[in-house]
């Protein structure tokens, strides 16, 4: 059986899930607004401990790209991508949309809480089929779904990035909707390089 580790740093969590094939093992999360630096290895290397299940046994890594968070998701990413790479594993890099969405009949919408009112949103049998970010607002046509918990969001992760590790060959990237909030000041000056 393969083993799958996901994890996702996109909100205010650290989160991660060890499935063997495709029983769940172990899952933890903790809520965090700052930090997921510092957590996602520890928390990682206890899901580990917890599931029976050293580095070299892993065979995909499944992470969580987002939207959300502009710092937690390239936490996560460059995470992934450097332990795939020092493992010799696929990493895939699962939306929060699309995890969400796993398993739901559809048509559905999910929608993702986005900052100043605003929401992700990509539709699934229905428009809008790629995700977009908009003002929040009432629409009662097709049923909406909201991410689960932090914990069952990486078990997500991990069941979607298991079914695509052997036909997805592109490296994770963040799915970003919105530009950074950071911006360099209109008047600075070029920074150059030796």
């Amino acid at each position: 059986m393969v083993w799958t580790l996901a994890f996702d740093t996109s909100a205010a969590h650290c989160a991660a899930a060890l499935l063997n094939g495709d029983q769940l093992v172990a899952a933890r999360a903790t809520e965090m607004s700052r930090g997921q630096a510092e957590h996602l290895v520890p928390l990682i290397e206890k899901v580990l401990a917890e599931g029976g299940c050293a580095w070299a046994d892993l065979g995909v890594i499944g992470v969580g790209i987002g939207p959300g968070n502009f710092t937690g998701i390239r936490i996560s990413v460059s995470a992934a991508r450097g332990m795939a790479m020092a493992l010799g594993i696929p990493a895939v890099g699962v939306s929060t949309l699309d995890a969400t969405a796993l398993d739901a009949p559809r048509p559905v919408r999910v929608h993702v809480p986005a900052p100043r009112d605003q929401i992700y949103e990509q539709g699934y049998g229905c428009a809008p089929e790629a995700p977009l970010m908009r003002v929040k607002t009432t629409d009662g046509e097709v049923p909406a779904l909201l991410p689960p918990a932090p914990v069952e969001l990486a078990e997500r992760i991990a069941r979607v990035a298991l079914t695509r590790a052997a036909f997805e060959t592109e490296a994770p990237a963040p799915l970003y909707l919105r530009a950074a909030d950071a911006a360099p000041a209109k008047d600075a000056p070029p920074v150059i390089l030796p």
